[in-house]
C-alpha cells in the first residue's frame, strides 16, 4: 500500500497543534506528537524539520485558516467592528491561535521577525484591512489591526481576570465581545476622521500655494 504522505502530514500537524497549544515550544515533545499522530517521529523531521520549524508551520497554518474563515467584508467603521466581533467569536470557539501567539511571543520573540512567510502573511492581512477603511494609510491600518488582534487574543488567555476587573456578569464573553466591537468601531471612525482631516489640509495647502 502506498504511503499517504498528505494524510500523515495532517495527522502530525493536528497532533503538533494540540501539543504546542498546551505546552508551548519549550515544553512540547516530539515523541508525544508522534505518538498522538500514530506516526514515527522521524517523519516529523523529514516533513517539517526541527521543532521550532514545526511550530512555525503549525501557527502559519492556523493563521491562514483563520484568514479564510473570518473574512473582512464591507467598508467603514461598522465593518471594522463587525470583523472584530467575528474574529473574537472564532478565537473564543477555537482558542488555539491566541495560545500559540502568546507562546510565540514568550519563547521566540524577535526571532519571528526573520520569518519571511509570516511577514508576507501579515502584509497581506494589513492590505486587506485597509480595504475596510479606504483612505487610511498602511501604518494606521496596521496599528488598528494590532489593537484589534490584541483585544481579541487576550480574552481566551486572560478571561479569568474578567471577574476581578469588571465584576460578575451572567455572560462575560458576550459583554467582552460587545466592548471589543464598540472599541474597534470607535477607533476606526477616529482613523477615518484623521485621514480625512489630513487630506483636507493637503488640499488647502495646494490651493493656497502661489501659481
Amino acid at each position: 500500500m502506498a504511503w499517504d504522505t498528505e494524510r500523515t502530514k495532517r495527522l502530525l500537524l493536528d497532533a503538533a497543534t494540540a501539543e504546542f497549544s498546551a505546552y508551548g515550544l519549550a515544553g512540547a515533545r516530539i515523541d508525544r506528537i508522534a505518538a498522538t499522530a500514530g506516526v514515527n517521529k522521524e517523519r516529523i523531521y523529514q516533513y517539517f524539520g526541527k521543532k521550532d520549524e514545526l511550530f512555525a508551520q503549525v501557527l502559519a497554518t492556523r493563521l491562514r485558516s483563520s484568514m479564510d474563515e473570518v473574512q473582512m467584508t464591507g467598508a467603514g467603521p461598522e465593518a471594522v467592528g463587525d470583523y472584530a466581533g467575528r474574529l473574537f467569536e472564532h478565537h473564543l470557539a477555537d482558542g488555539v491561535i491566541p495560545r500559540l501567539v502568546f507562546w510565540e511571543g514568550l519563547e521566540r520573540g524577535s526571532a519571528t521577525a526573520a520569518d519571511l512567510d509570516r511577514a508576507a502573511y501579515h502584509a497581506e492581512k494589513v492590505e486587506m484591512f485597509r480595504r475596510l477603511l479606504p483612505g487610511v494609510d498602511r501604518e494606521t491600518a496596521g496599528s488598528l489591526l494590532l489593537t484589534i488582534v490584541s483585544l481579541v487574543n487576550a480574552w481566551p488567555v486572560l478571561g479569568h481576570l474578567d471577574g476581578f476587573l469588571m465584576g460578575d456578569s451572567p455572560d462575560p464573553a458576550d459583554r467582552r465581545r460587545a466592548q471589543i466591537v464598540a472599541i474597534a468601531t470607535a477607533l476606526a471612525q477616529d482613523a477615518l476622521d484623521a485621514a480625512a482631516g489630513a487630506a483636507h489640509e493637503v488640499s488647502d495647502a495646494a490651493s493656497a500655494a502661489p501659481a
